[in-house]
């Protein structure tokens, strides 16, 4: 009973992101049935989750191609609810934001922005080359109620597949960038991005210093520094020289008396002791001081880690960069537990794609097909958007209301740990085990309970047709 209050009142927050009443019941309609539906098969196992009528169905699909719920002013509003809910990890003043892709398979021959994906991982279970969309995502690192981080989801795009102009000439990292600076500007504050070895590059790097954010990511083995360059004893015409000798980075791994011995800082490890140096040194992309850590760690192996806050403690860097798998574990819950990226949303005026096709060039069709097109990308964005809302909300009810997701949880678990927080599974189950209470015991004023019974066919659910 006391979760789905909670519950509520956290959609609550979220309705100045829509434009109309009608809106915002068919939003809290679409984040209950993604929080608690037990299959992922897209709209359809919203409407069994929730018992909607068989009109529920075509009214969810009008629902996720309106314009009604701007997918920007969505993102904006849940940034700021997750500041409310949540603790933020701070690094000095800044927010610690991680960042990451996701490649995700997809079948259809007339779904937009469907292209073939090469996928780089030593997994035996994944191919080198699946067709579906390749999104990048964001989320903000939070502190737990027991002091351990999680991954908060804040927003996800699809950035491959579309080629609107010949003219935009924009990469993923680009469109990552422009992806973090509307998040930072509803933060109202700087950030700290942490990224995979991917993000290591001067088209990340230099957006962000310029605007004042700093990077934490992982570069390559076989990159190169700069030592300064000595200054003149005589004033010489011309610029000043910049940069000094040439370092292989790698090479300095066998300088064994430049490395210190510590205790491992990363929580949950005891009695782990890793070797490691830092040294400022000049970064050619983006033509300043960077701070890069050499870690050789007994069980990870050899890191090598840089950073643009030339104020952050080498061992720090470790730390943040440790819990960069965070994200990781939330993909696997948005894609197996919420169905984020379980949508099927078709176009039926699309030319069918080939096999193995790339990007799709709509430079020259017509204004009218590439306005389909851009229609049903928003369908797509609203519903992975509303995925991301929908796995926040119940990090929240797992972080904050854990006693009682536990005391709500009628299942069982082999390694069930009451004292922690749960996962996103086991507080979808525990809303599911008392909804019946709760649309018994709420009183029938109750906006949630009203909106659920109004809209459902009491024949194909019991527990409503008995709370009704």
């Amino acid at each position: 009973m006391r979760l789905w209050l909670e519950w509520f009142r956290c959609l609550e927050r979220l309705r100045p992101a829509c434009a109309r009443t009608a809106t915002f019941v068919w939003m809290c309609l679409a984040l209950t049935g993604l929080a608690i539906r037990g299959e992922v098969a897209g709209v359809t196992s919203i409407v069994r989750a929730l018992g909607l009528a068989p009109d529920g169905y075509p009214k969810l699909l009008h629902f996720f191609h309106s314009s009604g719920l701007a997918v920007d002013r969505l993102t904006q509003s849940w940034v700021g609810v997750v500041r409310r809910l949540f603790t933020p990890v701070r690094v000095g003043d800044r927010f610690v934001l991680i960042a990451d892709g996701l490649k995700v398979p997809k079948e259809g021959r007339k779904m937009p922005a469907v292209k073939q994906l090469h996928q780089e991982s030593t997994n035996n279970s994944k191919p080198p080359f699946i067709s579906g969309h390749s999104c990048q995502a964001l989320a903000m690192l939070v502190t737990g109620p027991l002091g351990a981080p999680y991954a908060v989801p804040l927003t996800s795009r699809i950035h491959e597949g579309l080629v609107f102009t010949n003219r935009d000439r924009r990469s993923l990292l680009d469109k990552l960038v422009e992806l973090l600076q509307p998040i930072a500007r509803c933060l109202e504050s700087t950030v700290v991005l942490v990224a995979d070895t991917y993000y290591a590059s001067r088209t990340i790097a230099r957006p962000l210093l310029e605007q004042g954010h700093h990077l934490v990511t992982r570069v390559r083995s076989n990159a190169v520094a700069y030592r300064p360059a000595r200054r003149p004893r005589r004033p010489r015409p011309g610029r000043p020289r910049l940069y000094g000798a040439k370092l292989k980075l790698k090479n300095l791994w066998n300088e064994h008396e430049r490395f210190r011995c510590v205790a491992s800082p990363i929580p949950g490890e005891t009695r782990v002791r890793l070797r490691y140096r830092s040294e400022d040194l000049l970064w050619r992309p983006v033509g300043q001081l960077v701070r890069f850590v050499w870690i050789d760690h007994p069980r990870r192996g050899r890191l090598l880690l840089m950073t643009t806050d030339l104020e952050l403690d080498p061992l720090q860097v470790l730390v943040l960069y440790s819990y960069r798998f965070r994200i990781e574990v939330g993909f696997k819950q948005a894609l197996h537990t919420l169905g984020t990226y379980a949508y099927h949303f078709w176009m039926m005026a699309m030319t069918p794609r080939k096999r193995g096709d790339g990007d799709q060039y709509l430079h020259r069709t017509s204004e009218d097909y590439r306005r389909l097109v851009r229609r049903k990308m928003d369908a797509y964005h609203r519903m992975i958007q509303l995925g991301c809302v929908a796995q926040g909300l119940l990090q929240h009810l797992a972080l904050n209301r854990r006693r009682q997701v536990w005391k709500s949880f009628r299942s069982w678990m082999r390694t069930m740990n009451r004292a922690a927080p749960p996962s996103e599974a086991v507080v979808a189950e525990a809303l599911r085990g008392t909804l019946p209470e709760f649309l018994l015991g709420a009183s029938d004023g109750h906006k949630l309970k009203k909106l659920l019974l109004d809209h459902a066919d009491p024949k194909r659910r019991g527990a409503l047709q008995l709370a009704g």
